[in-house]
């Protein structure tokens, strides 16, 4: 909290929320991962081609933009740990999020790619060896329990380990339309389903990225975070004693788990400084921290509204009023 135009110089907690174990267990389950997924794509690839089968390769396609992912999700991990500096005054923690954009833009380029080939295939279906995509299709399904299992955990606090996470859940979907196109083969003869199925992967594909990049793209436009409600944050701090009005006021996430808020307080006079203020200034904290877990305040209090040359933005009053 800060007097008129003073940055706040930062306040206990506004650190993103990964601990040095947590950070330490994320790394543990990236290396795995990235030893089980991209041992199995080059395996998988290399069936595809023998086996003559779409739906492997575009299997494959998919588990080495895991593999890259799970790469890019390690330097992230290690880059968003790096303290702030002078030239970098938030550090590195966006790093997740570039990297979780990367892997959305990724996995639809994929996906792209194997519907074309898919809808070509269908008027020209080749012949695949269902024996090799039966077993090769069992084998991926269980590296893909193994790694949506293994990251599950991490998943949960960190999003660009969510990121990967989303292209394993895909990629089990796609394990188990591998297994049922190769039972078709094998048992059947339809040798059809190879490319049938491979539209079915590659819409999956850009169905499980949809939410991953809307949540990108909101945090790259400094949208409002979805869990904090600025009228009602508005609301409370107007209802303390000795605040006037509040305008000016900006809600963003500047990385998972780290969300920031700034915001003018005009306030009534005598509490322009002294324990009043003080006070106050303490209640908003509590308000900003407890309710709605905004981690990296930065209030500016005013005793007059004439000195604000910003724009007011004060269209949650309307909001209170039709209440």
């Amino acid at each position: 909290m800060t007097q008129p135009g003073s940055p706040d110089a930062g306040q206990p907690g506004t650190e993103p929320a990964h601990s040095g174990d947590a950070a330490g267990a994320d790394r543990k389950s990236l290396w795995i991962g990235l030893v089980l997924v991209g041992g199995f794509t080059l395996a998988e690839a290399v069936a595809g081609f023998w086996a003559g089968s779409l739906i492997l390769l575009a299997h494959a396609g998919h588990m080495l933009a895991d593999a890259v992912s799970i790469g890019i999700g390690l330097v992230a991990v290690r880059f968003s740990g790096r303290s702030a500096t002078a030239e970098r005054t938030y550090g590195f923690h966006r790093t997740e999020v570039l990297a979780a954009l990367v892997n959305a833009l990724v996995l639809w380029a994929i996906a792209l790619a194997v519907l074309f080939e898919g809808y070509r295939r269908l008027s020209d279906t080749p012949e695949v060896q269902g024996g090799v995509l039966l077993a090769v299709g069992s084998i991926g399904l269980v590296v893909n329990i193994s790694a949506v299992w293994l990251m599950h955990g991490s998943a949960q606090r960190n999003t660009t380990i969510q990121g990967v996470f989303q292209h394993m859940i895909t990629d089990l979907l796609g394990s188990v339309a591998v297994v049922v196109a190769g039972v078709l083969v094998w048992a059947f003869g339809w040798h059809v389903s190879d490319p049938v199925l491979s539209l079915l992967i590659g819409a999956l594909i850009l169905s499980s990225t949809w939410r991953l990049l809307s949540k990108v793209v909101q945090v790259l436009l400094e949208g409002t975070p979805e869990h904090i409600d600025v009228y009602a944050l508005c609301y409370q701090i107007e209802q303390l004693e000795g605040v006037t009005l509040i305008h000016d006021v900006h809600c963003w996430t500047l990385a998972p788990g780290y969300d920031a808020m700034t915001a003018h307080i005009l306030v009534e006079p005598g509490y322009g400084s002294g324990d009043g203020r003080d006070s106050m200034l303490d209640r908003i904290r509590e308000i900003a921290y407890q309710e709605f877990n905004i981690r990296h305040i930065t209030i500016q209090v005013e005793t007059t509204a004439g000195r604000c040359l910003e724009a007011h933005h004060v269209d949650h009053l309307l909001a209170t009023a039709r209440m």
